[in-house]
Formats: structure tokens, sequence, C-alpha cells
């Protein structure tokens, strides 16, 4: 790491001698809070708000962090000589303008990472797709070759939980070695602040659309993130992705102006190193076959042994929200009259198994890609998403790709948008020209529609649910396993889905493990080509 701090080198000398202080607007945010953790292990003496408590700030305050929940101009401290503020944080943040009234320095999350990155050797993962999970795979390849690198990741890691002093898994590694291992978010550009010696693209798509407005300007925007490569550097690039590869011509003019050693990969050249990948793989789906891939191109430029890599990517079991394992469900319910099999569990009574996930996934191209893998691993398992769509202008945006993004599961429930602070405000709806009538139930109205007009007996969603009150679905969920379509399915997966606060959920539904309250949701559920509400 290099000795040369831009954090410190523009405090007067006379504070060096104490811990400086260094104050977070949005502290809560996955990255925000990662980089917080980096400033506490270099001695300086963090704080912050966020709007609402979470998880995450529950550990930060563990770790000695104190954390304030809202924003109020009191909460700066006047001594401190660092402001940095989240991309969510509008510029009339009341704590903002005190940090501007006191001549304090401020920072977005994107200015101060970009800071960070001059000190260590920076190889950053990004994407619209898969840039926590190739960032994953990339740290552990790294930490099991002896680099011992710092780590910054948009989600959590359990291998990580012990290096700031938390039990719990966590976004930050604290690593000894010269390399920074950063999920670089393309959102804002703010990926364009770094200058990375290396870099992983994993994929280009119709993503942020309130900030790109188009597919054109966001391939032009990681044109410019990769002339930002530093000269000599790495460049990993998939050959599979159409928008990628569309990009060609430029992206290898880029690297000659450069002089960028770079690399294609895709899952169709190898097929013994796919075979060896899917192996050893303990994650689900293609699109992780396709990130351990692009991992394993760049170890193999960084001259790391197949060994290692294959240790590493072998002793992965999934992150916070990626597909993690949270449970299991088992309902002991009298058969409907229509049931004409044998009973499981107590004489007369069907005994369910429902394991329970949650998964990240908020876009329509990683929605299929999830239940796609889920389905080639569980194809006699019956699957029920439970999804909650994640800002208002996304689901606008790309409508007509969401309907038709559920055909992997047998049950789709829609909950209500989760809307983005910042993002999905009255004024920012208006701007972006968005109809107040796009929503979750609009949703499953036309995902209805749509499977009406198919009118086939082998398309696999058979039952589509607007449940406006996630608090019902216990409930919900055992009169849709006893619905005649699905009696001979005796073992189920549940999805909780989505970007926004639908994990919170989770932990609700497992402790209704066994309970069964009388009555029924008052849910809209549309089944069979018509509209049933249960009363």
């Amino acid at each position: 790491m290099s000795s040369n701090n831009p954090f410190t080198s523009n405090i007067n000398i006379k504070y060096k001698m104490t811990k400086p202080k260094v104050y977070y607007i949005g502290i809560g945010g996955i990255g925000t809070s990662a980089l917080a953790r980096w400033f506490l292990t270099q001695g300086w003496q963090v704080s912050g708000s966020d709007i609402a408590g979470s998880p995450i700030t529950q550990q930060l305050k563990k770790q000695g962090i104190r954390v304030f929940i809202g924003h109020q101009a009191k909460n700066v401290p006047q001594e401190a000589k660092l402001v940095i503020y989240s991309s969510a944080v509008p510029s009339d943040n009341p704590e903002l303008k005190k940090a501007k009234e006191l001549r304090i320095i401020t920072k977005s999350y994107a200015e101060a990472l970009a800071d960070l990155t001059k000190q260590y050797k920076t190889l950053a993962v990004t994407g619209a797709h898969g840039k926590s999970t190739a960032t994953a795979l990339l740290s552990l390849v790294l930490i099991q070759a002896g680099f011992d690198p710092t780590v910054i990741i948009g989600t959590k890691l359990k291998e990580f939980g012990g290096s700031t002093g938390s039990p719990q898994s966590s976004n930050f590694r604290n690593g000894k070695g010269n390399y920074l291992v950063l999920e670089a978010d393309e959102y804002h550009g703010s990926f364009l602040n770094y200058s990375p010696f290396a870099a992983i693209i994993t994929n280009i798509d119709r993503e942020h659309l309130d900030y790109y407005k188009n597919l054109k300007i966001i391939k032009n925007t990681f044109l410019k993130f990769i002339n930002n490569l530093q000269p000599n550097g790495i460049l990993v690039v998939n050959k599979d992705d159409k928008n990628l590869f569309s990009l060609k011509n430029k992206i290898q003019k880029i690297a000659k102006r450069n002089k960028l050693r770079l690399f294609w990969y895709s899952i169709g050249v190898n097929p013994r190193l796919n075979q060896r990948l899917s192996a050893i793989l303990k994650i689900l789906g293609k699109h992780n076959l396709s990130n351990a891939l692009a991992v394993y191109t760049l170890s193999k430029a960084l001259k790391i042994k197949d060994k290692n890599i294959f240790s590493a990517l072998s002793s992965y079991r999934g992150a916070w929200r990626r597909m993690e394992y949270r449970g299991e469900l088992k309902f002991s319910i009298p058969p409907p009259n229509f049931a004409k099999r044998r009973s499981f569990g107590r004489p007369g009574n069907f005994q369910f198994l429902i394991k329970v996930y949650d998964d990240y996934a908020h876009h329509p191209t990683e929605i299929k890609a999830t239940l796609a893998g889920i389905a080639q691993k569980w194809p006699r398992t019956g699957l029920i998403c439970v999804f909650q769509p994640h800002q208002a202008q996304r689901l606008q945006a790309l409508f007509k790709d969401f309907v038709g993004a559920f055909n992997k599961t047998n049950v789709l429930i829609l909950l209500d948008i989760f809307k983005v602070a910042g993002r999905d405000s009255s004024t920012s709806l208006r701007a972006s020209k968005l109809s107040y009538n796009i929503n979750s139930k609009k949703l499953a109205e036309v995902i209805q529609y749509r499977i009406n007009k198919l009118k086939t007996k082998n398309l696999k969603l058979k039952t589509i649910v607007y449940l406006p009150s996630p608090r019902k679905l216990p409930n919900l969920l055992k009169n849709i396993i006893l619905d005649s379509k699905f009696y001979f399915l005796d073992s189920w997966i549940i999805v909780m889905m989505g970007a926004g606060d639908i994990y919170k959920y989770t932990p609700f539904l497992l402790s209704s493990n066994g309970k069964r309250k009388k009555g029924n949701p008052k849910s809209k559920i549309l089944i069979s080509n018509q509209i049933l509400m249960n009363k």
C-alpha cells in the first residue's frame, strides 16, 4: 500500500498526532459502509447517519462507529476533516449544507473511493450483472494465492466476517498486501472516477435508465471506463455478451493505444475447463459459470496457479442475498377433497417441505438467469418466486422484459414496488414522464393476460398473485400448494427476490413454520384465467 495517503495529506500537521474524524451521510449503504470500515482500520474516528436503521447500521455500531438515524445538521462533528456522502444524498441535505458551512472537505462516495484506489494496485470488477459474485470469487482466489488483498464489495461474505472485529459476514476485508479488489458500480458513471490496473467487465445491459436514458450512452460510458485503465494494464471482457462484443473493434483500438493486455473469455471456447469449473462450483446457473470463467481468466493473467484458483472457487458457497439459503418451512395440512394420493406426516395429512432463499435479482436479465439456474438444478421441485420490484422507473422502462422474465417459476407472487430514495420521488417521476399506472398489480394483470393468450398447457408459470401485504404470505403459500395444479409436488423452493427490503420478511416467513392462522389472506389471486378474491 502506498504511503502517500490522499485523505491525510489535507490535514494540518498538528492533527496528525490525534485520530482524525470522518463523517458519512448515508452510512448504511452497502458501499459507503465498506469504505467506513476501511477508515476505521486506518485509525480514523468514524461516525455517520442514515434515514433508517438496518442490519448494516447495527453491525457498524457494534464495531464502535456512532450512527445517527435521521439527517440533522447538529450530527456533523465540527472538527471533522472529511465528510463523505452517498449518491442518494440531495444537495439540500442539512448535514451536507452544514459541512460546507464549516468548510469541511466533502467528497462523494465515488470520489473518496477513487482516492483510496490510488493507494493500491486496483483490480476492478464491473458490469450490469454479476459484479458481486465475480468480485467475491476473485477476492478468494487472491487470498488463496497469498496476495492478501483489501476488498470492497457490494454484498457481504462470511469469509470476511472476522477481519474488522465483527463475528458476522462483511462487505470489507482489510488486507496487508498491495492489491485492492473493488466492485465498481456503473450507476451515475461512478466507475469513471477510478483508474484500475486491471478490470473484468461481465456484461452491458439496459440498466439505470433513469440516469443513462439509452443503451448507446451506456456503451459509450463503458468505453470511457476502459480508456481509464492504467497503461500496460489488464482487461478481461465477456465475448458471450452481445452488447460487449458489439464494441469489439473499439475495445481493441483502446487496448492497442493504451498497451492493455486484452482477454476475451467465453463459455464456448474450452469445454474441458467448463466441465471442471461446473464440477467444483457450489453456486448454480450458467451465469455463475461465466463469472467463474472471468475470474479464472484474470487469475491466469496474474500468473496464479490452477491449484489456487480451483481451491478458492470450490470453497465459495455464495454471499448475502445471492441465492442465500435461509431455512425451511414444514407444512402439515389436511388434504383437500380432490386429493387421492397417499398422505404424508400424520395420518390423513400432507407434509410439505419448502426451502427458502433470498436473492438480489431485480433486473429481468438477472431474474431469468436465477430462475433458470434453479429450474436446472431442481427440475422436479415446485418453485415460488416472491418478487418485490425495485424502483418505479426501472419497472416502467423495462416493463415488457419483466412480463416475460418469470417463465421458469410455477408461482409468481408480486409485492408492491420498493421505491428508492432520491430516484422515485414525485419530481423525478414527472421528469421521467413515468406513468403512475405502472405498478405491481398492473404487472400481475399483464402477465396473466399473456398466459391466457398463449393458451398452452406446457407453460410452467400457472399462478400469479398480487399481494399488497407481505405479512399474509404464510397463509397464502398454504393455499397455493394445495391447489389442484400442484397436487403432485411435495417439495418446494421459495425465492424472496428483489434489491429492496424484501429480505426483512424472510425471518417472519420462517417464524411462521408449522403455524396456520384462521382465515385466508385478502389478496387478489390471478389463477386459471380468472381473478379470485379470498375473503
